[in-house]
């Protein structure tokens, strides 16, 4: 899995944009969880599936930044978090130990 790193508030309107042709997945990442560092690895260890993009978010580090993707995607804030983009739109969002690729996969699935 190759992560794409959001660090600018120009990156939400990119993700945007580009999850009318593919879905977008962000994930929101706190360095001081171990809940969200378990959350993580289990994405990395995952069968990753070819037709999303993976974004990383480190909130401890850009918290404006995570504040604005709750608001602009309309979901509450949570961490660690992971929202799916489509058509501009959070789609899905799950935390905690709901986070998996085996779920999302299925979703991606069912939206197509």
């Amino acid at each position: 899995m190759n992560w794409i790193s959001i660090e600018y508030h120009s990156h939400l309107e990119d993700i945007k944009e580009k999850s009318f042709t593919r879905f977008q997945l962000i994930f929101k990442h706190s360095t001081r969880c171990s809940i969200s560092s378990m959350a993580k690895s289990r994405l990395e260890r995952a069968n990753a599936p070819k037709n999303i993009d993976y974004y990383f978010m480190d909130l401890i580090k850009f918290r404006e930044l995570s504040n604005k993707i709750a608001t602009e995607f309309h979901v509450n804030h949570e961490s660690p978090q992971v929202l799916l983009i489509k058509n501009g739109e959070c789609i899905y969002a799950e935390s905690h130990n709901g986070i998996a690729m085996e779920e999302i996969e299925i979703f991606t699935q069912q939206v197509n």
